[in-house]
């Protein structure tokens, strides 16, 4: 809730504040029953101490008194200003009624009311500076009946009584502000937790989408070639089924190894993502194997150059694996060759190459090719590889997979990027 700052005037705060400010149900019926005890209190005493006109001048001034009270807040919410020409009509009411006789100090108790009301407006100092006026307020309407010694006392007690219910009114204004802002801060909060939620939800969404993408991409590289050579097989059986049936087993065989073959990458395809690493970080072993499966498989010869011995984490050893069989998988279907090179350099800068000499294609057309150029430029991104794509019609195809950082050191190492 908005306050006073000291270097502006008394009530010129914020227009909400001056105009109506709303205060816990316990502090609005304290209030009310302050006022109401203190009204009714002046009321008797003003029975008891004055008779004939001064009683009804008494009377009326309390009614002033209490119409006041009840109508400030009305008046100050439509003109927050007004708050100021209240406080003025409140002083000058009690100092009348100070002033009727030696009976009526009592009437500075109801100071208490726009006390209270200021209190919960304006900055304390404000307030403070306040409570100094009207005890020198309530000094001059006493000081011709009393006296010095005794109005000095009687100021001190009322001023005291004042500081009391300023006080009050100022921890209830403290109360609101603290339960305002922790309200706010709940409502932070919820809002906050709200947002968690939607990006938890957003990135469970994200996290199945990515491993949707990785099983895709996976089946792509292993078990969709499998099925491929099976079709292949298979159409092989059909024609030796005429002309030579005897060749027709060894047909069938291939396609019950290459059935087994497709069950066993699926099963490693649901295993945790570490399984489809090359066992103990042996990029070269699991290579040499996949070729080899390559020949008996697809009847491609893959011939394997190896140099240096050095290890790469698992996670790179895995898409590094990955890449050369989707590049192996492009040359059985498309290159139209039964040969091809694959070159590991296990030494910096390292570098992967899988190399044939078919047919090609026009490089221009790559991100169109079919070819599952996509899956290995993400599977080297992933690692913090570059991967890039040499070929021509006629001339062979080279993928080129190597470092980053390396990238510009090696252009011209190993194979004929025109080629």
């Amino acid at each position: 809730m908005p306050r006073t700052r000291p270097s502006m005037p008394p009530g010129e705060d914020d227009p909400a504040r001056a105009g109506h400010e709303p205060r816990p149900p316990a502090h609005r019926w304290v209030f009310a029953t302050t006022v109401a005890f203190l009204g009714v209190a002046a009321v008797l005493r003003s029975l008891l101490a004055f008779e004939g006109e001064q009683r009804v001048l008494v009377l009326a001034l309390l009614a002033v008194w209490f119409v006041l009270v009840l109508a400030q807040p009305f008046a100050t919410r439509a003109w927050p200003p007004s708050f100021f020409a209240y406080l003025a009509a409140q002083g000058a009411v009690v100092f009348v009624l100070l002033t009727q006789s030696d009976s009526s100090d009592f009437f500075a108790v109801l100071l208490a009311a726009p006390v209270m009301q200021a209190a919960e407006r304006w900055d304390p100092r404000a307030v403070w500076a306040l409570i100094a006026v009207f005890a020198g307020l309530t000094g001059v309407g006493l000081i011709e009946e009393y006296g010095g010694s005794s109005t000095v006392s009687l100021v001190a007690i009322y001023a005291a009584a004042n500081v009391f219910f300023a006080a009050y009114a100022l921890a209830a204004r403290r109360a609101v502000e603290v339960r305002a802002r922790n309200e706010a801060l709940a409502a932070d909060l919820r809002q906050a937790n709200q947002r968690l939620t939607e990006s938890s939800e957003r990135a469970q969404r994200l996290g199945a989408a990515r491993e949707r993408q990785r099983l895709a991409r996976d089946l792509h590289d292993s078990v969709t070639q499998t099925l491929f050579s099976m079709t292949l097989t298979a159409r092989s059986a059909l024609l030796l089924l005429q002309r030579e049936p005897r060749e027709v087993p060894a047909q069938l065989d291939q396609i019950d190894h290459l059935a087994r073959s497709a069950l066993e990458e699926m099963t490693a395809l649901g295993a945790e993502p570490a399984a489809s690493a090359p066992g103990g970080g042996r990029l070269a072993g699991a290579l040499g194997r996949h070729c080899t499966e390559r020949k008996l498989r697809d009847g491609l010869a893959v011939s394997l150059e190896v140099d240096g011995d050095e290890r790469l984490p698992a996670k790179e050893e895995a898409a590094l694996l990955r890449i050369a069989q989707e590049g192996l998988n492009n040359v059985v279907k498309h290159a139209g060759v039964e040969e091809a090179a694959v070159r590991l350099r296990l030494r910096r800068p390292y570098r992967l190459e899988v190399e044939d000499e078919g047919r090609g294609f026009d490089s221009a057309d790559v991100a169109g090719s079919g070819l599952g150029l996509t899956g290995m430029q993400e599977r080297a991104a992933e690692i913090g590889w570059s991967l890039t794509v040499a070929s021509r019609p006629g001339g062979g195809t080279r993928v080129v997979a190597e470092e980053a950082g390396e990238a510009g050191e090696t252009d011209g190492e190993g194979g004929n990027d025109g080629d």
